[in-house]
């Protein structure tokens, strides 16, 4: 697909947050975050009514909240960003996922799959898509984008 790019991301502390309110976890991590699922804030995503996902600096360190009600994990070694961005970079990932990825407005962020891989899709404008995947699918996913680039 000709100016469409498939990149790994920038290095970030991935941050798996959980908690039965967000302002538990303002609290304790001082990151305001989205509240509706599926949105992103910031680089923080809401994936469920207590789940979010924090994709901050590399190296970011947040409070743990030990003794606290709230659940804080460094996901970091866990996942990889992969970056698809271009004008064909919607139908690269619409030829494996099962998701409208055209009607998917930016800023929306999901879990879904590509082929048979867990991934989060996150539209961050409307010719970059970031998905994060679990490092040990990373090489496979990136191999079956590549392939539906050149169909």
């Amino acid at each position: 697909m000709a100016e469409t790019t498939i990149t790994h991301a920038a290095p970030f502390a991935r941050y798996s947050l959980r908690a039965r309110t967000p302002q538990a976890l303002e609290q304790v991590t001082g990151l305001k975050l989205p509240r509706k699922i599926n949105n992103a804030r910031g680089d923080v995503i809401c994936l469920g009514p207590d789940e979010w996902l924090a994709l901050l600096p590399d190296g970011a360190k947040l409070n743990m909240g030990d003794g606290l009600p709230v659940s804080i994990a460094d996901i970091s070694y866990r996942q990889i960003g992969i970056v698809i961005e271009g004008p064909r970079a919607v139908e690269l990932i619409a030829a494996g996922c099962p998701l409208d990825v055209a009607r998917i407005p930016v800023g929306y962020a999901t879990r879904t799959i590509f082929e048979l891989v867990e991934i989060i899709l996150w539209r961050q404008a409307e010719t970059r898509i970031h998905i994060e995947v679990w490092r040990s699918f990373a090489p496979w996913l990136c191999e079956a984008l590549q392939r539906s680039s050149v169909d």
